[in-house]
């Protein structure tokens, strides 16, 4: 299977769990919620994502031939460091396109494979750490994993999710004209609703790639 990739960085992890660890970022091309074309934003199941990721013409980005030469390109731009790299696939909506061959190619790199997907799609077997953010509208078929975080305020009721298997529980202030406003209702909404985590995109505060 040949993958498309938008961009191909290394970074630190700028939210969640992992936030401030050092990773490599694998942001595939597409999306099952969005063209990526502003045109198309107002009738859009996502109308909020703030991440570019049409065509493959980003930093680091192409269309990579096999998972070999996807984890080769990761491999390369992870570099010379100690300690087994920590890689996240991410998108648009990754799952689209990452497979069991490309997340076997990455452990057999000695590699960890961090995904964070929207949960519209079910995930393969064998990934390290799962992140699932719904959006309002759109199925639901992941279910469980080690993270869910919700961009809030959503037409979706937080407490809905806490029935079903994730390690932790993160709401995420929604960026744009209103961000202010929705970071005092996630703030005020952590405080009332445990076990909820508020949840900050710090390579946007620290200006990170």
């Amino acid at each position: 299977m040949a993958y498309s990739v938008h961009e191909l960085f290394l970074t630190l992890q700028g939210e969640g769990h992992h936030a401030g660890r050092r990773a490599v970022f694998v942001r595939f091309s597409g999306c099952n919620l969005w063209s990526g074309r502003e045109q198309d934003r107002a009738s859009a199941i996502c109308q909020f994502c703030d991440t570019e990721f049409v065509g493959t013409d980003g930093p680091g980005g192409g269309r990579f031939a096999s998972a070999d030469d996807l984890v080769a390109a990761i491999d390369r731009c992870w570099g010379d460091v100690d300690g087994p790299p920590f890689i996240v696939f991410t998108g648009g909506e990754p799952l689209l396109q990452l497979d069991r061959a490309l997340i076997d190619a990455a452990h057999g790199a000695g590699m960890l494979v961090a995904v964070e997907s929207n949960g519209s799609i079910a995930a393969p077997d064998g990934i390290d750490w799962l992140t699932i953010s719904p959006k309002a509208g759109a199925p639901w078929e992941q279910k469980s994993g080690d993270e869910l975080k919700l961009v809030w305020p959503q037409d979706l009721d937080p407490e809905s999710f806490l029935a079903h298997s994730f390690g932790s529980w993160r709401l995420q202030p929604k960026d744009g004209g209103d961000y202010e406003a929705n970071l005092k209702a996630t703030i005020a909404y952590c405080l009332e609703h445990p076990p909820w985590q508020l949840c900050l995109q710090q390579h946007k505060i620290c200006a990170m790639p």
